[in-house]
C-alpha cells in the first residue's frame, strides 16, 4: 500500500514552494514523482501552428515524493503515515489517528 494517493490534499515541506498546499492529481511511481496542483508552475512560450494559437503555456511539473507530506484531516497539520490492518483490509492512518482519503 502506497504513503500517497491521487486526490490527496499534501503540503510541501522542502523547496521553493514550501508550506503551499494542493492535491495530487497525478503519480509517476517509476520516478518517485508526484505533480501536485498549483505547484512548481512552469511557463513555455509557444509559437502559434495551424493546430494552436500558441502563446504562453503554463502546466505543472513533477516534485519528488520524499518533498510532500499528507494533511492530517482532524488537525490540519502534514503527518506521517502509518499502515493499519482491520481484518482484511489496509488502511492508511495519519498520527492523530484518522484514516486518510476518506472524502
Amino acid at each position: 500500500m502506497e504513503r500517497l494517493k491521487v486526490g490527496d490534499l499534501v503540503q510541501v515541506i522542502s523547496g521553493k514552494d514550501k508550506g503551499k498546499q494542493g492535491k495530487i492529481t497525478k503519480i509517476l511511481k517509476d520516478e518517485d514523482r508526484v505533480v501536485v496542483e498549483g505547484i512548481r508552475v512552469q511557463t513555455r512560450h509557444m509559437k502559434p501552428t495551424q493546430r494552436s494559437q500558441g502563446g504562453k503555456v503554463t502546466k505543472e511539473a513533477a516534485i519528488h515524493a520524499s518533498k510532500v507530506m499528507p494533511i492530517d484531516p482532524q488537525t490540519g497539520k502534514p503527518t506521517r503515515v502509518k499502515i493499519k490492518v482491520e481484518g482484511e483490509k489496509k488502511v492508511r492512518v495519519a498520527k492523530s489517528g484518522a484514516e486518510l482519503g476518506q472524502s
